[in-house]
């Protein structure tokens, strides 16, 4: 198997969606991508518990991706090893009535990681610059000051609320919480495929939707709105990774080793050691548990 340059799948400047790769296997089997995966989750899982234990970090995970783009099972496979207590997801859909009698950004905060814990967000803030900037109708919903109709919602609009989101990953960034944003990049043949087996695999059938159809029309409009949100919101405190997604099994290791390489260099998260009294009694601690009669 090939080695992973993790760097090589970072927004850097001048960022072109277009150029980059949709597949990518690493020269390797199906096998070997999943056992890729297996060693690098316990690494993951491990370094939680270390993270749980230290008390002063939180991870978010940012996956955002075109319908079909494997996030769920993404999701799946890469915490599988994690405590279930250490990771929690967070769907994010429609807005709800409360939910739109805030912020934008209000459902998204509440939903930040404790420390100690990973946060992943299935579709994420970034909504907010991604399907209302295709759909512009449906920021009326939020009932903006200023913002009476589309006409209302201009260049500045959009530029506003890029300068917002960047401002409040900083702000999380500063105050404990690393950050991972990852875009699983998929072909349209490949999203076709995808949709074709919903409808043809009866167990795969609830996931089929009509709206799929129509929102896939409008994939160029998508395909612009990310190449520009990934070039305005790629920071060194959150960086944007541009993941190929049509071979599902090594997108997954790439996410993996994104997040192992970058977590492995926070050199300060390890186990606290234990107060001098309790270290200096530990023998007799362990000689009046041996005592004990079963």
């Amino acid at each position: 198997m090939e080695k992973i340059n993790t760097n090589t799948y970072k927004v850097e400047e001048g960022f072109n969606l277009s150029q980059r790769a949709t597949y990518q296997d690493f020269g390797a089997s199906e096998k070997e991508l999943k056992k890729e995966l297996k060693s690098i989750r316990k690494d993951l899982g491990e370094f939680q518990d270390t993270m749980y234990a230290h008390g002063k970090y939180g991870v978010l995970v940012c996956l955002q991706g075109m319908d079909t783009a494997g996030k769920d099972s993404l999701i799946r496979e890469v915490f599988k090893d994690f405590n279930a207590r250490g990771v929690v997801v967070h769907s994010f859909k429609v807005p709800t009535p409360l939910e739109l009698r805030h912020d934008y950004l209000w459902r998204h905060y509440i939903a930040l990681p404790e420390r100690g814990k990973f946060s992943v967000f299935n579709r994420t803030h970034y909504e907010n610059v991604l399907v209302t900037k295709v759909h512009p109708e449906y920021i009326l919903g939020e009932n903006i000051p200023g913002v009476e109709s589309v006409s209302d919602i201009d260049d500045a609009f959009w530029e506003k609320r890029y300068r917002q989101i960047n401002d409040f990953e900083k702000h999380v960034a500063e105050n404990g919480t690393v950050i991972f944003k990852f875009f699983l990049h998929l072909s349209k043949e490949e999203q076709r495929q995808r949709l074709l087996r919903r409808i043809h695999l009866k167990r795969k059938n609830w996931k089929f939707s009509p709206g799929d159809l129509e929102e896939r029309k409008l994939w160029d409009n998508y395909q612009k709105c990310y190449e520009e949100a990934l070039n305005k919101t790629s920071k060194e405190h959150a960086p944007w990774f541009v993941v190929p997604a049509d071979n599902k099994e090594a997108a997954r290791v790439i996410v993996a080793s994104v997040m192992l390489e970058a977590l492995k260099k926070y050199k300060d998260i390890e186990e606290p050691e234990l107060d001098d009294k309790i270290k200096a009694n530990l023998e007799t601690f362990k000689q009046e548990l041996e005592k004990e009669t079963p």
